[in-house]
């Protein structure tokens, strides 16, 4: 039989988890995560990680493996994966992939440029400079090392500038004359499928998500973890907002409103991220049988080729 990565991908929300087990169940294969922040310890509420009885259902990879110091990066998860799947499919043939994080599937997919080491002293000196001098300064620096970078860069976030300027640092180069894209090849099929929703049904499973989310205690698990609120792993949509809260800055109610307008704005992104890819094929995740059908037919035509 061929070897196929099935990747079940969609914005937040949208209800990957429940058809993910389903499928997971149906082929008898386990699932590997492909949501970059359910790869850390401690958060499991605000990253809606898989729970404890759905883990007794089907076995997970890459959830809860990491600390919030440990520094990780799509380049990594793109070999830890790849590794995995190699010895995984010697012994059989279908993999599930399913996650909302769009630069980590893609890694998976496609590949990522090879890019230099960075070294601990390089990385602590700029998280230092951050800390020091702000994220206006280090995006000076970068506009100036690598103008091209910077006009297409999200300046506002602080890992995309830093890891830009680490590059640059590494490799006395610019960091876009090394981002050449160039798609690597697998020696397996991958069946991409997208699951989306109506915009207002999606954003009312949002706004529904949130309020789960603060009665399973949300706000309990980040006044836990705000020691470490300057690690990277916590620079994430929910965490943020409930910070605000625990500081005195904000009411519970208006923090909940804003999370909930976040969330909107990053389910919007990544399908604007996804919508790009044509290989992607399309359902409602309620087409239980036609996505069925779509694998089937996807893996028999592997097969006659």
């Amino acid at each position: 039989m061929a070897k196929s990565l099935i990747v079940l991908l969609g914005p937040t929300a949208v209800g990957k988890t429940s058809l993910t087990l389903r499928l997971a169940e149906y082929f008898d294969c386990p699932i590997l995560n492909a949501d970059s922040r359910q790869l850390y310890r401690d958060i499991p509420i605000i990253t809606a990680a898989p729970t404890a009885q759905e883990c007794a259902r089907v076995p997970h990879h890459f959830v809860g493996t990491l600390g919030l110091q440990d520094y990780y990066s799509a380049a990594r998860y793109e070999e830890e994966v790849m590794a995995w799947l190699t010895a995984y499919f010697e012994q059989s043939d279908v993999a599930l992939l399913s996650g909302g994080s769009m630069m980590y599937i893609d890694a998976v997919c496609n590949g990522i440029d090879e890019l230099p080491t960075v070294d601990v002293e390089t990385r602590s000196h700029l998280q230092q400079r951050l800390v020091n001098e702000g994220l206006d300064a280090l995006a000076e620096e970068l506009r100036l090392l690598d103008p091209d970078y910077y006009a297409t860069c999200d300046i506002r976030n602080p890992k995309r500038v830093v890891h830009a300027l680490e590059i640059c640092y590494m490799s006395g180069t610019t960091y876009s004359s090394l981002r050449v894209k160039t798609q690597k090849s697998r020696p397996f099929q991958i069946i991409k499928i997208g699951l989306q929703r109506e915009r207002e049904e999606l954003f009312g499973r949002i706004n529904q998500r949130v309020s789960d989310m603060i009665e399973l205690g949300a706000l309990e698990e980040v006044r836990r973890v705000q020691p470490y609120r300057n690690e990277n792993s916590l620079n994430t949509v929910g965490i943020k907002e409930l910070l605000k809260v625990i500081d005195g800055e904000w009411e519970l109610n208006f923090a909940l409103e804003r999370l909930r307008k976040n969330t909107r704005v990053y389910a919007k992104k990544q399908m604007t991220w996804f919508k790009k890819d044509e290989s992607i094929r399309w359902f409602h995740p309620d087409e239980w049988q036609q996505i069925l059908a779509y694998i089937q037919e996807q893996r028999t035509l592997s097969i006659e080729h």
